[in-house]
């Protein structure tokens, strides 16, 4: 099976992890990826947790606004209707 790297970047930083590493360009790439792959998997349902808690700050934090701070549009809050600042 054979991978063709194009850029030459990648192909630099390939053989530079393989050399800092003492493993052949094969291993270094399969084990980079490993890596990569790993983290991905884990930080996948972390963000998950982390973008759940956002929003229930938010729905926290909207709840506990009155009025007039209850708007979406923050030009309603520093604008009057004229759309001078208030």
């Amino acid at each position: 099976m054979a991978l063709s790297i194009k850029d030459p970047e990648t192909d630099r930083l390939a053989r530079a992890v393989a050399t800092a590493a003492g493993e052949t360009l094969t291993e270094a790439i399969r084990e980079s990826l490993r890596l990569r792959l790993n983290d991905l998997q884990q930080r996948g349902p972390q963000r998950l947790a982390y973008v759940d808690r956002l929003l229930a700050i938010g729905r926290g934090c909207a709840a506990a606004m009155q009025p007039p701070y209850h708007s979406a549009d923050h030009g309603d809050l520093l604008y009057g209707p004229d759309g001078l600042p208030r």
